[in-house]
């Protein structure tokens, strides 16, 4: 890829700088990103993780980048397709490349033993990224979105620990208070009929890609635990317990045109 002008120009991003991947390409059809997906790298280092995302070799990019100390690089311009999302769905739309912006943000993932919380300095710099990245492409705040949620099959970042409540606070993305974990009715995999078809489609209104056929599939499964990740954190079970489904409840009786 060509040298661009970066798409930051304010004072909030001192320190901010470019390295062009050419894991790019033109937007199709014309489209304009009206999406924002945030990723987590899932790599030991930043360094590591910045150099995988600029070489041809990898074929992945992200319009951004945010390393621990809250630095941010630009790899790819706005008005390009970056190679972030890969094979995903949401609300019937696939090609969620040319559809969305991406932010890359440095964090070994998931371990076992444990996935490291985000350092508050990182968080800082990612509220201010999207903030300006929100605003200047008219991004609706139920489009602030996980990879986990338009790729649940594949993917699990960034994951139960990033804090989508904080970013809500300042104004970026949905978010209900979610629902406590406790007792009641629950489904799972391996249920079916129309309590299980009720809850999937639910799921695809507010977005999620999956089929609707009251089977609770590993596929439905899948989609609940990304459900539960971005908004019902506290237990990430891929079981639709009466929390998890209160909780769905209370974000699509936010969303505009939903009763």
């Amino acid at each position: 890829m060509s040298a661009f002008q970066p798409d930051f120009a304010k004072p909030d991003f001192a320190g901010a700088q470019v390295r062009p991947s050419p894991n790019c390409g033109e937007r199709r059809n014309g489209r304009k990103p009206d999406m924002l997906i945030l990723h987590y790298t899932g790599m030991a280092t930043a360094q590591e993780a910045l150099d995988w995302l600029c070489v041809e070799e990898s074929q992945v990019s992200s319009h951004y980048f945010v390393d621990e100390a809250g630095l941010i690089t630009q790899m790819v311009a706005e008005s390009a397709r970056a190679w972030h999302a890969g094979e995903s769905n949401w609300k019937g739309e696939t090609d969620n490349n040319s559809a969305s912006i991406g932010i890359e943000i440095a964090h070994v993932g998931h371990r076992e033993g444990g996935t490291p919380d985000f350092p508050d300095v990182q968080i800082d710099a990612v509220i201010v990224l999207c903030r300006d990245i929100v605003a200047r492409n008219g991004i609706a705040a139920e489009r602030v979105l996980a990879h986990s949620d338009i790729a649940p099959l594949r993917k699990q970042d960034p994951g139960e620990m990033f804090p989508w409540n904080r970013l809500y606070r300042e104004g970026i993305g949905h978010w209900v208070e979610p629902l406590p974990v406790g007792g009641g009715r629950f489904f799972q995999e391996g249920d079916s009929g129309q309590p299980v078809e009720a809850l999937q489609t639910m799921l695809a209104l507010y977005g999620y890609g999956l089929e609707v056929d009251g089977v609770y599939s590993a596929q439905t499964a899948a989609v609940v635990r990304a459900f539960q990740r971005h908004f019902r954190p506290a237990r990430v079970d891929g079981i639709a317990d009466a929390s998890t489904i209160g909780t769905l409840h209370k974000l699509l009786s936010e969303l505009p045109g939903v009763a």
